[in-house]
């Protein structure tokens, strides 16, 4: 048990000492790391506005330029990141936030509990870790890996936001990684044909099964997609989108309520207590 309080306590270390190098709009702030009495604080930045993808479903107009102007904002956290020498590795819905309840709020990637620093552009085996529709092939070829992983997660996360479903999806786990693995996924009708060329372009460039030719966060920024998507991106209302991943959200959220119930479950049994012998990844 002691040697698990000080494997949780070095894990907030970590969390603290790379939230500390991370100042940008789209990432939530670290003010603040407090030991006391044996127990370890974070104190990060009031954000009031929940999920990034609640919001969408709770909107009554949502277009490609919409989703456009979101995944902008995550490269633009992303990027600086990678900047600063820091994977992620958690990319997912659940981690992008919204300052506020105001309409126009910005995006924060919140979340870097995972995160791990590395030495420019180095890959290497740091363990497997992150969540697995969001996993990368290399992650689960067990290969050297590095900044590429994010982007990986991006594509994946820019799928979802253009028809409210993930571009890897199957209830067995091993044949989830397969498909991630081939990098099996596609465009099918009709709910793809009203997305443009341009937007499938970026995602096939995120979605490069090779980490060395997948786009970098800085490269995608500069994507006509990206920076210019008000002649680009569709203004069309995406309205399947919308209840599609009004769907894809009741499912992930009934997902991570069984964890916390087992979870919670097994600390009340007295097997286990839920911190700090919560495993330091997280499968939801």
């Amino acid at each position: 048990k002691l040697s698990s309080q000080l494997w949780y306590h070095q894990k907030l270390e970590r969390e603290a000492r790379i939230c500390r190098l991370l100042k940008h709009p789209n990432i939530v702030r670290l003010h603040d790391s407090i030991s006391e009495e044996g127990f370890h604080y974070l104190v990060f930045d009031l954000v009031t506005g929940g999920e990034l993808f609640e919001d969408i479903v709770a909107r009554e107009y949502y277009s490609e330029a919409d989703a456009s102007h979101c995944i902008h904002q995550i490269l633009e956290s992303v990027n600086h990141i990678h900047q600063h020498d820091i994977v992620h590795r958690d990319l997912k819905p659940e981690n992008l936030l919204l300052a506020s309840k105001c309409k126009g709020a910005a995006v924060k990637l919140a979340d870097f509990g995972l995160a791990i620093e590395v030495q420019g552009e180095q890959q290497a085996w740091f363990g497997f870790a992150g969540t697995p529709g969001y996993l990368s092939p290399e992650v689960l070829r067990k290969d050297p890996y590095g900044k590429p992983v994010d982007i990986w997660a991006c594509g994946v996360i820019l799928y979802i936001l253009l028809v409210g479903y993930p571009p890897f999806w199957d209830e067995d786990q091993h044949k989830l990684y397969q498909q991630i693995k081939a990098g099996a996924y596609d465009f099918p009708s009709p709910e793809w044909d009203t997305v443009t060329p341009e937007a499938k372009n970026l995602i096939n460039q995120m979605l490069t099964i090779n980490p060395a030719k997948r786009i970098t966060a800085d490269q995608a920024l500069k994507h006509p997609w990206v920076c210019q998507r008000s002649t680009v991106a569709s203004m069309m209302h995406r309205q399947e989108t919308v209840e599609c991943l009004r769907k894809f959200n009741a499912r992930r959220k009934l997902k991570g309520a069984i964890l916390t119930t087992m979870l919670v479950s097994r600390n009340f049994s007295g097997k286990f207590s839920l911190f700090p012998y919560l495993p330091w990844f997280c499968f939801v």
